[in-house]
C-alpha cells in the first residue's frame, strides 16, 4: 500500500469524503466483457477525447464523477481512489447526487502538482442494502426474525475486520449482540437499524462484494497561476512615453515603464501581459487608425514583427535591451506581478526569416509573398507562416525562440491567434515545453469556433480567451457561465478579458460608465482568471467608426494617458477595479472556476449567480459563498425579486441568512427569496457574501 502516513499540512489533496483507505477488496470476476458487474460510466474528469488528459489547477475544486447502477433494488456504493503524483494514495466515497439518473459524486481538491491518477470502483453495499429493507420490512412486521438474524451475520462480520478501530468492533459486536437477543421487540431492532453511529461506521468501511474496478485515469495538475489570476494589460512603448514640443512622441521604454509597476500592482492584478517587444517593420507599416500610410514618427503594430534590427529573439531598440527587459522583469516580480510576453508567430516583410527562410511563407503564382487575411481585410505588414513547409525548421526555430524568452525570465507566454496554426503544432510545442519547464503556461487568444478553441485548449493550453466579450444580456450570459464552468471545465480555462486592444464592444460604447462597471465586476467574480486591457480604467470607448476597437487605437500610435491625474480627480475606475481584486483574494470561492450556480430573478436584466466552496476544500477549514446579483442593463434603475436555491451551498431551503455587500458594507437578512433594487448608475452590482445564518 502506498504512502498514507503524511500530516494534514504535508498532504496533496483536500476532499469533502475521505474515508480510511482500505485495499481494493476482491474484484467481480471478468466474464469477457466490456461492463463490470456494477457497471461504471461516464467517469469524470474527462477530456472530450480520450486521447488526451483533462486537467485542474492546484487548489482547484475538482467533482469526480461516475454513473453507476446495478439490477434489482440492492443498494451499491462508488469510491475513487487517488494516486498523487508523489504516491500518496487516498480512498474517497462518492455521494449519490439523487437526481435519477444514478450520478455519484465527491469533491476533490489536489494540491501537489504533477500528474495524478485515479480509478473508481463500485461495489454492492451490502449493509446498507440490509438496512433499507430491515427498516421496511420490520416496520411492515414482515420477516422481523430473519431480517435479525442477517443483521447479525453483517455486523459480526464487520467485526471481525482487523482495519477497523477497537472501539468501533466493540459497538458493532454489541449492535448484533442484541439483534441476537430473544426478547428484542421490532422497535428495539428498528432502532439498531437507524443507529446513525452503525450508519457512519459503514459509511466510512463499507462492507463491499462485487466490486469493479474501472480504468485508471490520469489528471494533469498544474500550478494555480494556470487557472487563477487577475491579468492587466499595457504597451510598455506608451509607459513613460513623452510628448515632444513639435507634437511627436518619443517611445517610453523597459526603464520608464517600470514607473506604472507600483500603480497596476496597487489595483490588486497578478499577471502583466506585454504585446510583442520585439522590433517592428518597416515595410508596410501601418499607420494611425490602421491606415496603410504611416508617418515618420508612427511606431506601427507590435504584431509586425521583425526588421533589420532582428527579429522575435531581439528586443525592440527604442524599449532597451535584453538586460533591461530583465531589470523590468525582476521589478514587477517584486511587485507581485508575474509578466506575460506575448507569442506571435507572424513575420513583417522585413523579419529576418523572410530572408534566412523563404520556404517558410507561401509564395503566390506572381512571386509574391501572401499577406495575413482575414477577407476581405488585408494585413500589409504581416506574413503568416506556412507551417507545412519545412515543418521541423520551424518547430527548432519556435522552441528555441521560446527557450530563449524563458531564460529571461518569462514563465507566461499569452498565444497570437493559435487557431490559425495547426493544433498539431500547439501539441507539440507545449508539451515539450513543459516536459522542460512544468511552470510555464500558454494563453490562447482563439477568439474562434467551439471545436478549435477545445481543441486547442486539450491539446495543452492552460487557459484561453473567450466569447465573454460577446455575452452581454441575462440569457447569454447564463448560457454561458452554465457552460464554461460545466463539461468544457475539465479542458478549457477561460480567461475573461473584458476589453482588447481589438475589442470595443457596443456593450462598452454605448453602455457607459456604468457598463464598465457591470463588465468587470461579472469577469472577476465568475471567471477563476479575468483581464483587463490599459484604458479601461480611464473608461475609453470611443471607437472608430464602422470597427470594434477604440479610436486613435494603441496598436498603431503611442497612447500618453494621465493616470495619476484621472484618479486623483476621481475620474477613473481604478479604485473599482482594486476592490474587486481585494475581493477575489480574499474569498476562496471567487478563485474557482467550478462551483457557480446560475439561481432566477423575475427581471429579465437581473443576472444571478453563486460560486460556493466547501470547507473541507479550502486552506483554512473555513467554507466560503458568495452570490452576485447584477444589473446588466447599464441604462436602467430595475426592482425585482430574486430567487436563490440554497441547496447549491448546502443551506437549508427557507432558513434566514446574513449577506454582506463586498461593495458598499451594507449587511441585509435574505432566505429564498428577496427584493432587490439595482440602480446602474450609482451600484449596479451586489456582491454578497453568505455570513451565517440566523
Amino acid at each position: 500500500m502506498a504512502k498514507t502516513t503524511s500530516t494534514p499540512a504535508s498532504r496533496p489533496l483536500r476532499s469533502t469524503a475521505e474515508i480510511p483507505l482500505r485495499p481494493v477488496g476482491v474484484l467481480a470476476p471478468d466474464a469477457g466483457t466490456h461492463t463490470g458487474r456494477i457497471p461504471l460510466g461516464h467517469e469524470r474528469p474527462r477530456a472530450l477525447d480520450p486521447a488526451f488528459r483533462p486537467s485542474a489547477f492546484a487548489g482547484e475544486s475538482v467533482p469526480f464523477t461516475a454513473t453507476a447502477f446495478r439490477e434489482g433494488h440492492d443498494l451499491i456504493g462508488v469510491h475513487v481512489r487517488v494516486f498523487s503524483p508523489s504516491g500518496h494514495e487516498s480512498l474517497h466515497r462518492l455521494t449519490a447526487l439523487g437526481d435519477g439518473f444514478d450520478r455519484w459524486s465527491v469533491l476533490i481538491s489536489p494540491i501537489e502538482e504533477g500528474l495524478w491518477r485515479f480509478r473508481f470502483e463500485s461495489f454492492a453495499d451490502d449493509f446498507a442494502t440490509w438496512a433499507h429493507a430491515a427498516a421496511l420490512k420490520i416496520a411492515a412486521g414482515v420477516d422481523g426474525p430473519l431480517m435479525r438474524m442477517m443483521g447479525v451475520g453483517l455486523l459480526t462480520r464487520a467485526a471481525a475486520q482487523k482495519d477497523r478501530p477497537a472501539a468501533e468492533r466493540r459497538a458493532l459486536r454489541a449492535a448484533a449482540q442484541s439483534l441476537k437477543d430473544p426478547d428484542v421487540t421490532d422497535d428495539d431492532a428498528l432502532i439498531v437499524v437507524g443507529d446513525r453511529q452503525l450508519s457512519a461506521f459503514f459509511t466510512a468501511r463499507p462492507l463491499t462484494s462485487l466490486t469493479t474496478a474501472g480504468p485508471t485515469r490520469e489528471l494533469l495538475v498544474e500550478r494555480e497561476r494556470a487557472g487563477v489570476g487577475a491579468w492587466y494589460e499595457f504597451f510598455p512603448r506608451s509607459e513613460g512615453a513623452v510628448r515632444r514640443k513639435d507634437g511627436s512622441i518619443k517611445s517610453g521604454t523597459f526603464r520608464s515603464a517600470m514607473g506604472r509597476l507600483p500603480a497596476v500592482a496597487a489595483m490588486g492584478f497578478d499577471v502583466l501581459y506585454l504585446p510583442p517587444i520585439h522590433p517592428i517593420g518597416e515595410t508596410n507599416r501601418k499607420g494611425p487608425n490602421n491606415t496603410l500610410t504611416a508617418g515618420p514618427g508612427d511606431p506601427g503594430s507590435p504584431w509586425a514583427i521583425g526588421s533589420t534590427a532582428g527579429g522575435h529573439d531581439t528586443v525592440h531598440p527604442d524599449l532597451g535591451t535584453l538586460a533591461d527587459f530583465r531589470a523590468f522583469v525582476r521589478a514587477a516580480a517584486t511587485q507581485g506581478l508575474e509578466v506575460a510576453l506575448d507569442l506571435a508567430l507572424q513575420a513583417a516583410p522585413d523579419h529576418p526569416w523572410v530572408t534566412q527562410h523563404p520556404e517558410w511563407f507561401t509564395t503566390l503564382p506572381d512571386g509574391s509573398i501572401a499577406y495575413a487575411e482575414n477577407p476581405p481585410k488585408k494585413y500589409q505588414d504581416i506574413y503568416p507562416i506556412n507551417f507545412d513547409n519545412d515543418p521541423e525548421g520551424i518547430r527548432a526555430e519556435v522552441l528555441r525562440i521560446v527557450r530563449l524568452w524563458i531564460g529571461q525570465g518569462v514563465r507566461i507566454f499569452r498565444v497570437d491567434n493559435p487557431h490559425t496554426k495547426p493544433v498539431q503544432f500547439w501539441e507539440w510545442l507545449i508539451a515539450t515545453v513543459n516536459a522542460e519547464h512544468p511552470d510555464v503556461i500558454f494563453l490562447a487568444e482563439a477568439f474562434t469556433r467551439p471545436a478549435p478553441l477545445l481543441a486547442l485548449a486539450q491539446a495543452g493550453f492552460q487557459q484561453s480567451y473567450s466569447y465573454f466579450t460577446w455575452r452581454n444580456t441575462k440569457p447569454e450570459l447564463e448560457a454561458f457561465l452554465t457552460g464554461i464552468t460545466g463539461e468544457t471545465a475539465d479542458i478549457m480555462r477561460p480567461n475573461l478579458f473584458v476589453n482588447t486592444p481589438d475589442i470595443l464592444t457596443e456593450y462598452l460604447q454605448y453602455g457607459g460608465r456604468p457598463a464598465y462597471r457591470i463588465r468587470a465586476a461579472i469577469a472577476a467574480t465568475a471567471g477563476a482568471s479575468y483581464g483587463v486591457y490599459a484604458g479601461y480604467e480611464l473608461f475609453e470607448n470611443v471607437a472608430r467608426p464602422g470597427a470594434e476597437e477604440n479610436i486613435d487605437n494603441e496598436k498603431f500610435e503611442y497612447k500618453v494617458r494621465d493616470w495619476a491625474g484621472a484618479e486623483a480627480s476621481g475620474d477613473s475606475l481604478a479604485p473599482y477595479l482594486r476592490r474587486l481584486n481585494e475581493i477575489r483574494r480574499a474569498h476562496p470561492a471567487l478563485r474557482q472556476l467550478r462551483g457557480l450556480r446560475v439561481h432566477y430573478s423575475d427581471d429579465d436584466a437581473i443576472l444571478v449567480y453563486s460560486k460556493h466552496i466547501p470547507a473541507p476544500l479550502t486552506a483554512d477549514g473555513e467554507s466560503d459563498t458568495i452570490i452576485v446579483v447584477a444589473n446588466v442593463d447599464p441604462h436602467s434603475v430595475r426592482q425585482t425579486t430574486v430567487h436563490l436555491d440554497q441547496t447549491a451551498w448546502g443551506g437549508t431551503p427557507g432558513a434566514p441568512f446574513v449577506v454582506e455587500d463586498l461593495i458598499t458594507g451594507s449587511t441585509w437578512t435574505w432566505s429564498d427569496h428577496n427584493f432587490v433594487r439595482l440602480d446602474a448608475f450609482f451600484e449596479p452590482v451586489h456582491i454578497l457574501h453568505v455570513r451565517g445564518t440566523r
